[in-house]
């Protein structure tokens, strides 16, 4: 299938929390449960403006629960090293895309961005930089694409060049309150049958036996474990099988509907709620990924946490999450903008923001950490990676996994939380998904 440039007009319309399907993240990707949605530090420019030219002001778009102290100390000695004042512009997720996506069809923008995935949508659209020659001339010295999971690299390429770098890498498996299950001599849940057997076991006297996520991202956890594919590039078909799709969408509204073991995931662009009953102990599990494990500390320091490997059904995988950087094409400085990203993945910063925040990291090297190795719950996820799945990764080549994944999102939220059967949804997402692959 011949991949199209897509206009600007197109890229408005590809905003809303679908369109994070690159998280393969949102979660993203992870990120930033409970962290304020606009947030502005630094001088020398206006907070509401891009990149706009000026010498001396360096603009850089970022997740508001990603602005560890690890990062603000590399972005001080930058400002240091260059005379600039960097101008830290932090959103939630659904915040930052719709700046971006602004400021792209103004002819505007900032000089590095995080991103959730969207390094390759970008790319083909025009908007992103090839680093290309800065990895030709830098690559070796700052241990890049040799020293970074092997699985982040196609991610962000595209067509033989490399258009952004991985500056974190998670997933996503089952977090549950230990103290609740051994009281009811549980085991973590293995299966979804087991899952189900044990949420049923801890409903009740106000708590609830899983919260599920209000971000649509979270659905795809089951859809992978049942064995679904989001594009196939051969048939040109979305959601496949797609008696697995339905299956495995209808099972998660079982669990708030029908079996009542879980809340009604409430709508909005916080998706820090799972997490928050969790800490509560209002919910016995959630799922999620290391962006909770600092916000857990800090709430509910005696919380018996544990971390356990993804479920299977068909079979056993978890969503690949994390994100990226890259420098917009319209970037006024993206020679200080390629410095900056070779700061900010140093392995030390990446140890640190570990240290900080327990986020995961890219490099091959910071798994090998001692520290790492010998953190029980650091060791999960990476047990985790090898069947960890970017679900996202042949969507995004059409270039149109923005609008799908808007389009997700409503399948999502008419499935589990308005209780409209799967099937019947499904008939509907596939419909105007047809229509925008044709477009």
């Amino acid at each position: 299938m011949a991949t199209r440039r897509p206009s600007r007009r197109q890229l408005l319309r590809w905003t809303g929390a679908g369109a994070i399907a690159g998280l393969s993240g949102s979660f993203a990707a992870g990120c930033g449960a409970g962290a304020p949605e606009d947030e502005t530090s630094g001088s020398g420019g206006e907070s509401d403006a891009g990149g706009d030219g000026s010498t001396d002001t360096f603009t850089v778009y970022w997740n508001a629960g990603h602005a560890y102290q690890a990062y603000e100390d590399v972005l001080a000695e930058f400002e240091q090293a260059h005379g600039v004042t960097v101008n830290f512009q932090k959103y939630q997720w659904d915040d930052l895309r719709t700046r971006l996506l602004s400021d792209f069809a103004s002819g505007n923008a900032p000089d590095l961005v995080e991103d959730a995935g969207w390094a390759q949508e970008f790319a083909i659209s025009g908007e992103a930089m090839s680093l290309q020659s800065y990895i030709d001339s830098d690559g070796a010295e700052m241990g890049y694409p040799d020293d970074w999971q092997p699985t982040t690299l196609d991610r962000v390429s595209y067509q033989g060049e490399t258009y952004g770098i991985q500056l974190h890498l998670t997933c996503v498996l089952p977090f549950y309150n230990k103290a609740m299950f051994d009281a009811a001599g549980l085991r973590p849940p293995e299966t979804w049958d087991d899952l189900l057997a044990a949420a049923q076991e801890l409903t009740g006297d106000g708590v609830h036996g899983i919260a599920l996520n209000q971000d649509a991202s979270y659905a795809w956890s089951w859809l992978l474990q049942n064995g679904v594919q989001y594009y196939d590039p051969e048939t040109e078909e979305l959601m496949t099988p797609r008696d697995a799709a339905i299956e495995a969408l209808q099972f998660q509204a079982d669990l708030v509907h029908k079996h009542k073991v879980a809340p009604v995931p409430t709508p909005g662009t916080d998706y820090s709620g799972p997490q928050k009953l969790l800490s509560a102990e209002r919910a016995a599990m959630i799922l999620s990924g290391p962006w909770d494990l600092l916000p857990i500390q800090e709430t509910s320091p005696d919380l018996q946490l544990g971390i356990a490997p993804a479920l299977r059904n068909r079979e056993q995988a978890s969503v690949q999450a994390g994100t990226s950087m890259f420098i917009p094409a319209a970037s006024a400085h993206p020679d200080l903008a390629w410095d900056l990203i070779k700061r900010l993945t140093a392995l030390e910063v990446e140890q640190k923001a570990t240290e900080e925040a327990g986020m995961l990291m890219p490099r091959q090297s910071w798994a090998e950490l001692p520290s790492v190795q010998e953190n029980e719950h650091f060791a999960v996820f990476a047990d985790a990676f090898p069947y960890a799945v970017d679900y996202v990764e042949q969507l995004r080549l059409t270039g149109k996994s923005g609008e799908i994944g808007e389009l997700f999102t409503t399948l999502y939220q008419d499935v589990v939380m308005n209780n409209t059967p799967a099937e019947k949804a499904m008939e509907s997402f596939i419909s105007e998904g047809e229509r925008v692959l044709a477009g």
